[in-house]
């Protein structure tokens, strides 16, 4: 310690860093205390649900299409080849070498099969 009231570490002692306590963070941890983990995000999903029957899936789609555009615009030719062979490798790692097999050999069943 110095001699004028500072306290000061010592070259072995580590400082830690203060912890936020705001308000909000208080909040939310009494909010997940009373309610649970998944608190925010159920009512989020009932959120969602409730949106989706008041404005339709036709609502969304329109988002989606709007999206979609923004990002062709954005994003170059290039851009979605690499992204289709991540996702592709993604796949086959995650699938196995033989998933791509057998989805073709269903052909267009697996489309109507899911429906």
């Amino acid at each position: 310690m110095s001699g004028k009231g500072i306290a000061t570490l010592s070259d072995d002692e580590e400082k830690l860093p203060a912890e936020p306590t705001s308000k909000a963070n208080r909040r939310k941890e009494t909010v997940r205390r009373k309610y649970g983990e998944d608190y925010y995000r159920r009512i989020g999903k009932k959120g969602g649900i409730t949106l989706k029957e008041k404005r339709g899936s036709e609502y969304y789609r329109t988002i989606a299409q709007k999206g979609g555009k923004a990002n062709v615009v954005k994003y170059s030719p290039e851009h979605f080849a690499e992204m289709g062979k991540k996702g592709g490798k993604a796949t086959k790692e995650s699938q196995g070498a033989d998933f791509y097999s057998r989805i073709g050999k269903l052909g267009g069943a697996a489309r109507r099969r899911k429906s």
